[in-house]
């Protein structure tokens, strides 16, 4: 819901880090391995109960993510590689982080980690079934975007798929995680309610795609 907003605000200053590690010689896939690095070091961190330092890797996670974009869009072409490596490592991670908090707490986080993964299960699948579906030609052209951004007077961003909005996009995932990492003791409720907006995203997704993808 507003990933396209965060992505007008940073995008001018990450492109200018991005020609910078461009120049010396850094890809953007060896800024999403680092990335991934970062954000599997979190959860560790959090599964240990060192919520704050757990957030600061959380923090380098997402930077990594937004240049490692920025840097792929300065070759000539987008490269489905890259593209197909980073959502990978992007649902590894965001699947570590409630992993972590139930390890950290098992007796008062566990359930609530299970519901927020399911939840996960939900967007993602949706996510990617109508990135393949709209790659594969079954979407008409009048009802994709870019990234969900046309009519909203947003500048799309190029990338290797479709990119399908909702309410629970990276901004309020890693919000989610922010959150939890500051009041760890009220996970479980945050988690509630974040998996309650992941399950209806998922809802609106389909709805979407059952529309879109009609005969």
């Amino acid at each position: 819901m507003l990933d396209a907003h965060i992505q007008k605000i940073a995008t001018p200053t990450l492109k200018i880090f991005a020609k910078r590690l461009k120049g010396l010689g850094v890809s953007a896939d060896h800024i999403t391995f680092a990335g991934f690095g970062c954000g599997l070091f979190a959860g560790f961190l959090i599964a240990l109960g060192k919520y704050h330092e757990g957030l600061a890797f959380i923090v380098l996670n997402r930077l990594a993510d937004g240049l490692d974009g920025a840097r792929a869009r300065l070759e000539k072409e987008i490269s489905r590689r890259g593209g197909f490596l980073d959502i990978v490592c992007d649902f590894l991670f965001y699947a570590s982080i409630p992993l972590a908090f139930a390890i950290a707490d098992p007796t008062r986080n566990a359930w609530v980690a299970a519901l927020v993964l399911f939840s996960f299960v939900g967007t993602g699948s949706s996510f990617l079934a109508y990135a393949i579906a709209e790659k594969a030609g079954g979407v008409k052209k009048e009802n994709t975007k870019a990234n969900d951004n046309e009519g909203k007077g947003l500048h799309p961003v190029v990338k290797a798929f479709c990119y399908l909005g909702g309410l629970t996009e990276a901004t309020e995932t890693v919000g989610f995680f922010v959150l939890a990492c500051l009041l760890p003791q009220w996970f479980w409720l945050l988690g509630i309610v974040f998996a309650g907006m992941c399950l209806a995203t998922t809802g609106m997704r389909v709805w979407r795609g059952w529309n879109d993808l009609a005969a």
